[in-house]
């Protein structure tokens, strides 16, 4: 009886288990799923562990395939365990404790080397200069590390301090130097000025931290300057936080005003953010530039004052990055960054250029074709696109960079001319009155000649492959008189290619060499001398009627005025 009654329970309980497995994984099967492949991933995890012929590092191995995962998605959505949370908050905070200072490869010796203080910042106030050898942090040799594990080693809690020991060109002996880790804060707005015309510049080179205060007081400064108009460059800004966006879209924007819906698949994924206080100035013309590294809040930005027409966007279309990400705790102090939305400006557009979800066979996307995006419309009536960034109201042609420039730069030959100009300097004119020279350069010309400069030409490479083709075709014998006068014409020449491409490199130098001298705003100060977006955003400022038109609603011909409707 007792043996009956046991019987009977054990088949009541298969009877429900398996009604409870069946039950969940039709009723629930993406909970089935899930729960299904995480205990295959375990089991897999556990073994390798036990049966792999090599001894795995389980942290290296599980951290490999929880990237792999991840990537899967878009490259926004990172893990960042315990002992990774400094990248974390520097995208957070716009800081770090560190130097202050970029650092770049020395192909030559092959090691890390200074490549530019920031202005007030530990690097620069103990005398680091741009072009001093990395040899030794705290007696340990730096020889075989690279730039990011040498970062990494000068990066470290606020306050403590380490001795730095350096090599710098022109001296004999190394330099050694105390320093004191700070709290480095890029700067939000390195360069602001009034220019010509009564136009007010101010360059915000991110949204993260708390740029907006900064903003709000450069602003009202270059008011105080007697400023009758406003150019915002928001070029190579990568974003940062859509609650600062919103706060400086609102300086020029009435109070009420919807900036930015953002849509999940969670209810507290999905916001509106709205203009919540009084604006500083619904007057001043605006224009505002981008180009193809403009992305995130800085696209709702430009987006949200293009929408409502307050302004003039010049330049080159934005990135097109229209995911929101927020961070999720993890266990044993991991942290996880994901995608939770997508955010539509005030035209009801999404700025998203590219479908992570549907990659090539390669693991590469592309962008959304014109021919897929939906016509939306600004306050006025004007039309604007979804699915490609934010498109200028003024395209502004970029002029390519010449290959000879990519390879002096990746030799680091005008890195090392400025090193070598500073030697010889001690001062320079102000980044407004300086330039490079006809006898500076020939002193360039003539250092890369001597360091037997090297770098390919594009047309060469064509050419060889179009006489590997001719000749598989049969058509060689037949070309080969016009094959040799084309070598010839094409023909390597260093000193040509130095004189034809000198505008473009003279600029390069220039900036490398200010920014030793006047730090990062000289630099920017320098680049605006000739500078075609801002030359744009000028002449549109500069004419009021041509600028009230083009953020006005399009005018309705006269023969579409008589259609029927």
């Amino acid at each position: 009886m007792k043996y009956l009654k046991i019987r009977w329970i054990a088949v009541l309980l298969l009877v429900v288990g398996v009604s409870f497995f069946f039950g969940f994984k039709s009723g629930d099967s993406r909970s089935f799923q899930v729960a299904k492949n995480l205990d295959i991933f375990n089991s897999i995890v556990k073994e390798l562990d036990m049966f792999y012929v090599d001894t795995i590092d389980p942290n290296k191995t599980i951290r490999t395939g929880i990237e792999s995962m991840l990537y899967s998605l878009d490259p926004y959505t990172q893990y960042f365990p315990e002992d990774d949370q400094s990248e974390l908050e520097q995208m957070l905070k716009n800081s770090y404790g560190g130097i202050g200072s970029i650092i770049t490869w020395n192909t030559k010796l092959k090691r890390s080397m200074i490549a530019e203080p920031y202005e007030n910042m530990p690097a620069a106030t103990v005398g680091l200069k741009a072009g001093d050898v990395l040899m030794e942090i705290d007696g340990k040799d730096l020889a075989g590390k690279n730039n990011q594990e040498v970062s990494e080693m000068l990066r470290g809690q606020v306050g403590t301090s380490f001795k730095l020991k350096v090599q710098r060109p022109g001296k004999e002996q190394p330099l050694e130097f105390d320093i004191v880790r700070r709290s480095i804060q890029l700067p939000f707005i390195p360069y602001y000025a009034k220019l010509d015309n009564n136009i007010g510049y101010i360059n915000l080179s991110t949204f993260s931290g708390n740029p907006s205060k900064e903003f709000k007081q450069a602003f009202l400064d270059l008011k105080k300057q007697g400023i009758t108009s406003l150019v915002i460059d928001l070029r190579n800004n990568g974003g940062g936080l859509l609650d600062e966006a919103v706060e400086i879209a609102n300086f020029f924007l009435p109070r009420g005003k919807t900036l930015v819906t953002t849509k999940g698949k969670i209810k507290q994924a999905s916001n509106t953010y709205k203009t919540l206080r009084e604006p500083l100035d619904l007057e001043i013309p605006l224009a505002v530039l981008v180009n193809s590294a403009t992305a995130s809040a800085s696209e709702i930005l430009a987006g949200a004052l293009q929408d409502y027409d307050r302004a003039v966007v010049v330049g080159n279309r934005t990135f097109g990055k229209g995911l929101v990400q927020t961070t999720r705790p993890l266990p044993y102090g991991g942290t996880m960054k994901l995608t939770t939305s997508k955010y539509y400006i005030p035209s009801g557009r999404c700025v998203q250029a590219i479908d992570y979800k549907h990659r090539n066979e390669d693991g590469s996307v592309g962008r959304i074709p014109d021919s897929l995006t939906t016509v939306f419309h600004t306050a006025a009536g004007r039309e604007v696109r979804d699915g490609g960034g934010v498109t200028p109201d003024i395209a502004v042609k970029q002029d390519k960079l010449p290959n000879i420039l990519f390879y002096l730069v990746n030799d680091n030959l005008i890195f090392n001319y400025a090193t070598e100009y500073c030697l010889k300097h001690p001062t320079v004119p102000a980044p407004k009155d300086f330039k490079i020279t006809d006898a500076d350069y020939a002193d360039f010309k003539a250092m890369v000649q001597k360091a037997d400069f090297k770098y390919d030409q594009q047309t060469e490479k064509m050419l060889k492959s179009l006489k590997e083709m001719a000749e598989f075709e049969g058509y060689l014998t037949d070309a080969s008189d016009e094959f040799k006068a084309l070598e010839k014409k094409l023909s390597h020449n260093l000193n040509r290619d130095l004189d034809h491409f000198s505008k473009d490199i003279k600029d390069m130098i220039a900036v490398e060499i200010i920014k030793r001298y006047y730090y990062q705003r000289g630099g920017i100060v320098q680049q605006l001398k000739d500078d075609d977006d801002l030359k744009e955003a000028v002449k549109i400022l500069t004419a009021p009627e041509k600028y009230k038109e083009m953020l006005s609603a399009p005018s309705v011909r006269p023969d579409e005025s008589k259609k029927e409707k």
